[in-house]
């Protein structure tokens, strides 16, 4: 260690000791403040100026060595020299004292931290360099955390000292105000009946409501900011623009024409956005018509002594064209028409947060939301566009069934697909950079769906990092590396799932300067809104999670925060979403699994029940896979559930609804399911907890009873 950081230590721990040594914080108490008043009033009266300094000191030494105390100091000093002098010595004692806690930390320990955890600490790093003074002063204004502990923390970060320390005067001076004004008041109780003294109450009051109030105020500085160069129309055509008509979208215009809002939907491409034509729908045909062959191929275990198929490649995907065609016109201009909201096609572009042009015409707009969703993620290996690979995007145009296919990406479409082609004919290879498939869930659940694809052909390659695509005598190859060694795999097509990003380029986001964050999302707060107030973000644009029915989910925070925001918000509420893989078998999963709640060192007790168990599982040949729930250890509150099985995504709601609303596995027990259902499966795991904790020594005594009984 340095050694002048040695010897700061060392001075802090030896003044820090003493402190607790001869017992200081004992001093700095209310009752010891209320004991000592007319002593204190009488030593300021003889010293003044001594008094003074004395306090300052002392002030600045509390909150620089992070002490307990500085807020009955503060009180002390209300009551000792009243509201100006007061406020004036606690505003530059705390400042002063702040900067030096800062700069302690500083010296002390952001080198070290920094270097260790700098990859951590970089979104901090971004945010404090780009917008810091803005981030403290709201820090200050509505101290979500103590004092010493923003102090400590902004001493780690990049922020400027001179910055810190006139940011840190003017923040919390309203809050210093407050406070002293109820020393001033503490200060004139003379009995019980005092406590009730207007001046006491109202500081109290103060004091409640002074965060509130302090929101409101930052809220309005930032509004004034963002918005200074953007004069707001007096009066607007529309309550609300939406831009993209996917899941996200559609319910945000929905909601808005369902409350009688003017509200305008404009979409470039095609209505019901990715789910509709290159998602949900499609894939999920596919892989219905994927299933039927694959329960062809296992005609015996059903009965039967053989079984053909015949079919064309292309009338299968005619057949998912179909699809598409008949879910339609739940999604089309005209149907939405109907409901009220106003759908125009074209490219929507703002043109300032109260502004939108499209084809030519600019709308005015009190809100606006943005759900113009994701599209897939192509990534940078070198030579991937001498091939005109596939994506989800542009894979439902095919008609020829590929011999050899090359699936980029082992997450969930990847898998959905791979497994799909493989039961078609093609001879399929996923190539995964993770140790393993479907990363996200735990190992047991991962390996269960890798057996399955292996069963049936799928070639699973792992730890494989894609390096180059190249084409050699008109043969395509993918070059990996693979444990330090390089491999080649040949192919005739290759698709590309690896992720999505979103959308947020091309139609005026950038040149109004809203905020993206690192991933590549609209920044958005916990009311759905970016850093301009009337500007929201919902669906895959926004994240976190890129699901259908997250975006509907968000739609509704969205869509009501925009329209009735002004008398009341609402925080977007993610405690509870539910998704599912729909390989065969099926996973799903809401809440936690193990590898999350270990990753955030949560407690948690597991209970498993096997679906090789289940009657109708027996029944229907498909006897496989498990039900996984994580519990509160000792109680049977729901913290995940993870189901690998036939219908996992639909037995999954069971589990969804307790944790939604509060109920435990002991409820679950006590309602009646259906026999023979999957849905039993349940009520079964729910019964494998309980008999986990059965109270043996209560059956013990009951035992006993009955034994008594039976005489």
């Amino acid at each position: 260690m340095d050694k002048r950081k040695g010897i700061l230590l060392l001075a802090v721990a030896l003044l820090v000791t003493a402190f607790f040594v001869f017992d200081v914080g004992n001093y700095l108490t209310l009752a010891n403040l209320k004991a000592q008043q007319a002593g204190l009033d009488a030593w300021r009266e003889a010293n003044p100026w001594l008094s003074i300094l004395v306090f300052f000191c002392v002030y600045v030494l509390v909150t620089a060595l992070s002490l307990p105390g500085a807020a009955i100091m503060t009180l002390a000093i209300g009551a000792v020299f009243g509201l100006v002098t007061g406020t004036i010595l606690v505003s530059f004692a705390s400042t002063l004292g702040a900067t030096l806690a800062f700069v302690i930390a500083r010296f002390l320990l952001r080198d070290s931290v920094q270097s260790k955890f700098g990859d951590k600490l970089q979104a901090i790093n971004e945010g404090v360099e780009k917008d810091g003074a803005f981030y403290l002063f709201g820090l200050r204004l509505v101290p979500l955390f103590p004092f010493f502990v923003i102090n400590l923390a902004m001493g780690l970060t990049t922020i400027r000292t001179w910055t810190f320390a006139w940011v840190s005067q003017v923040g919390m001076l309203a809050g210093t105000l407050v406070y002293v004004n109820a020393g001033t008041q503490l200060a004139g109780i003379e009995s019980l009946s005092g406590i009730v003294s207007p001046g006491l109450i109202l500081s109290f009051v103060l004091l409640g409501v002074f965060p509130l109030i302090a929101k409101k105020i930052l809220a309005g500085i930032k509004a004034r900011k963002v918005y200074a160069d953007y004069p707001k129309p007096a009066a607007f055509d529309r309550n609300l623009v939406v831009i993209g008509a996917g899941s996200g979208g559609l319910v945000a215009s929905y909601i808005a024409a369902a409350v009688k809002a003017k509200v305008t939907l404009i979409e470039k491409h095609k209505m019901g956005g990715d789910c509709l034509n290159t998602g949900c729908v499609p894939s999920k045909a596919l892989i219905r018509s994927a299933r039927f062959i694959s329960n062809v191929k296992r005609a015996e275990e059903f009965g039967f002594k053989q079984t053909t198929t015949d079919f064309d490649f292309a009338e299968i995907m005619e057949r998912v064209s179909g699809v598409i065609k008949k879910v339609e016109p739940h999604d089309s201009i005209s149907r939405y028409n109907s409901l009220g909201v106003e759908v125009i096609q074209g490219e929507a572009r703002i043109t300032s947060p109260y502004s939108v042009e499209v084809n030519g015409r600019s709308y005015t707009t009190r809100n606006i939301i943005v759900a113009t969703g994701a599209r897939p993620f192509v990534p940078p290996i070198n030579g991937i566009d001498s091939v005109d690979y596939l994506t989800s995007d542009n894979l439902w145009k095919i008609r020829e069934l590929p011999e050899r296919l090359l699936v980029l990406g082992g997450g969930p479409i990847g898998c959905e697909l791979a497994q799909c082609f493989a039961r078609f004919g093609s001879r399929v290879a996923i190539v995964e950079m993770a140790p393993r498939l479907m990363i996200r869930e735990d190992p047991d659940v991962s390996s269960l769906v890798v057996e399955r694809f292996v069963d049936e052909g799928v070639d699973v390659l792992v730890g494989h990092k894609a390096k180059e695509i190249r084409v050699l005598d008109g043969e395509k190859q993918l070059v990996a590396e693979v444990e330090g060694k390089e491999v080649t795999l040949a192919f005739d097509q290759l698709l590309v799932a690896v992720g999505r990003a979103a959308n947020t380029t091309g139609f005026g986001l950038e040149e109004l300067g809203v905020r993206i964050t690192r991933q590549g999302t609209v920044e958005i707060n916990e009311f759905l809104e970016t850093n301009f107030p009337n500007i929201y973000a919902c669906g895959d644009v926004a994240g976190p999670y890129q699901f259908t029915h997250t975006a509907a989910h968000q739609a509704w925070y969205a869509s009501v925060n925009a329209l009735f925001g002004t008398f009341r918000r609402f925080k977007a509420d993610y405690s509870v979403i539910p998704f599912a893989t729909f390989t065969d078998p099926e996973v799903a999963r809401v809440g936690l699994n193990e590898q999350e709640a270990n990753a955030r060192g949560l407690s948690y007790e597991v209970t498993t029940y096997g679906l090789d168990d289940l009657d109708r599982a027996i029944a229907d040949s498909e006897d496989h896979g498990f039900i996984k729930v994580l519990t509160v250890p000792g109680k049977d509150k729901i913290l995940g559930a993870t189901i690998v099985g036939e219908h996992a995504g639909d037995l999954i709601a069971e589990f969804v609804s307790a944790m939604r609303h509060g109920f435990g596995l002991n409820k679950i027990l006590g309602t009646i399911h259906i026999y023979p259902t999957w849905t039993e499966g349940n009520k079964y795991a729910a019964g494998n907890w309980k008999r986990a904790h059965a109270p043996e020594k209560v059956l013990q005594w009951i035992e006993r009873f009955h034994g008594w009984r039976r005489g």
